[in-house]
């Protein structure tokens, strides 16, 4: 079968190759959506007589099957098909003749692939937010059963105030709740339908946009068609750009685990089946999974990067160079994802030693409380700070519960974890809803329906 571009013309097939690149790599993951937003386009097609109702039916079975396919591994897309869309296109030709050759109309591959681009990413940010709030869930679970247990809290690497573990959890939570807006403002930038944009500049027909929309579920239309194409990198790095908020909070966790499990330490202790050994020491359990969760934060913003420096500076409409802003979206979303879900793992099987995290707790490390404790007693706080800085106040009585030191709301004797439960169920149940609207559309689409 013929590319989608092709009018007869010679090119060499290095220039084929490199051109190509990996799309038909990366569109195994897209043709599903593709499928879906083309049930969309042909239904839209039917509607203003451009195909005909058989020809309607068999390309949303055929359209269906593909979605199968592609969700089970068993759609190819070889270097002469080029990319996802000409293969999806080949395959109803092959199968239904003219029907497939019209399913192109008033459609270009730029506007087929960010519709097939922005399904895929409503789906896996619907799954990142899943992942984070699971997480979040099993954090505010250790934060209430360790809210007792007494933990160094560090500075600069160095012990600086008595703490405890359930409040180190409970600041996790808490930072990764705070990430849950980037991701609700990545997908409704999303959340908008390109689909009759075509090339930038529309077609002169009279496709109905908003149909397209409606069917697929999109919140709202992109309008403008040029800026729907003006949009391409814009919208990658914005969502990437949500993704690594999360990313960096797992990277932090992750090296608060890696050191508060050393063997110097050993308040905590991960699971042997989230541990990896060495080649050459058999007593190894290293934390691998948490130094690739930490390497990882590193590399999405990698990602973010490499869609900034693509899409800079370019002038408006399509431009080839975008294609190469497809793989680092679909690796960052992905990897964040995992993350999620590996730390999830590894937390749920966290072991505490609670007495050698109270005794890890030095005496120098009240100091501070000793200072307040001389200013209740009438000492300006600057020359308590000087007398207990000299070794003055040693002999000040204070209690060793370090929740009975705070009064501070938010701190670690008000962790006041009811609210962050609320929070995580309030944004669940819209998570829930995007979950179900998404997987209707799916579903009847799978089933042979117009979404």
């Amino acid at each position: 079968m013929s590319r989608l571009w092709d009018r007869g013309q010679s090119v060499d097939e290095r220039i084929v190759a490199f051109t190509v690149g990996r799309d038909p790599e990366l569109d195994r993951r897209l043709v599903a959506c593709d499928a879906l937003a083309s049930a969309a386009h042909a239904t839209m097609l039917e509607s203003i007589g451009v195909l005909g109702e058989d020809e309607l039916s068999g390309l949303l079975r055929e359209l269906a099957a593909a979605a199968r396919d592609a969700r089970e591994g068993r759609f190819e897309i070889t270097v002469e098909d080029e990319d996802g869309h000409t293969a999806l296109e080949n395959r109803l030709t092959r199968r239904l003749g003219d029907a497939g050759r019209r399913i192109h109309t008033g459609r270009s591959r730029n506007d087929q692939v960010i519709a097939a681009v922005r399904v895929w990413t409503r789906e896996i940010l619907v799954d990142q937010l899943e992942a984070l709030l699971t997480l979040v869930g099993r954090l505010l679970d250790l934060a209430e059963e360790h809210r007792e247990t007494s933990l160094p809290g560090y500075t600069h690497t160095r012990q600086a105030m008595p703490s405890t573990l359930g409040f180190l959890f409970a600041a996790y939570a808490e930072n990764l709740l705070d990430d849950v807006p980037w991701l609700e403002t990545a997908f409704r930038h999303a959340d908008r339908s390109p689909l009759g944009s075509a090339s930038g500049y529309g077609v002169a027909l009279p496709l109905d946009r908003p149909l397209v929309q409606r069917l697929l579920g999109f919140a709202a239309l992109q309008h403008n068609t040029l800026a729907v194409q003006n949009d391409r990198g814009k919208t990658e790095y914005l969502v990437l750009g949500a993704a690594l908020a999360p990313a960096v909070d797992l990277g932090r966790l992750a090296s608060d685990l890696i050191f508060f499990s050393t063997e110097e330490l050993g308040c905590i202790k991960l699971d042997e089946r989230v541990t990896t050994g060495s080649s050459i020491m058999p007593q190894k359990r290293n934390p691998d999974v948490l130094e690739l969760t930490r390497a990882n934060s590193a590399v999405l913003h990698s990602c973010l990067e490499r869609v900034l420096l693509v899409a800079a500076k370019l002038p408006s409409s399509y431009h080839r160079d975008y294609q190469l802003t497809k793989a680092p979206l679909l690796q960052g979303l992905r990897l964040v994802r995992s993350m999620s879900r590996v730390m999830e793992l590894t937390v749920s099987g966290l072991s505490v030693d609670a007495e050698r995290a109270r005794a890890g707790v030095l005496p120098e490390a009240y100091a501070t409380h000793r200072a307040l404790e001389l200013v209740r007693q009438g000492v300006a706080f600057r020359e308590a700070y000087r007398a207990v800085g000299q070794g003055g106040g040693a002999d000040t009585a204070l209690e060793t519960d370090p929740r009975a030191l705070y009064a501070v709301e938010g701190s670690a004797g008000r962790l006041e974890l009811e609210r962050a439960r609320e929070r995580v169920a309030a944004l669940r149940g819209r998570s829930e809803e995007a979950r179900g609207a998404l997987m209707a559309r799916l579903t009847a689409l799978e089933s042979g329906g117009t979404a």
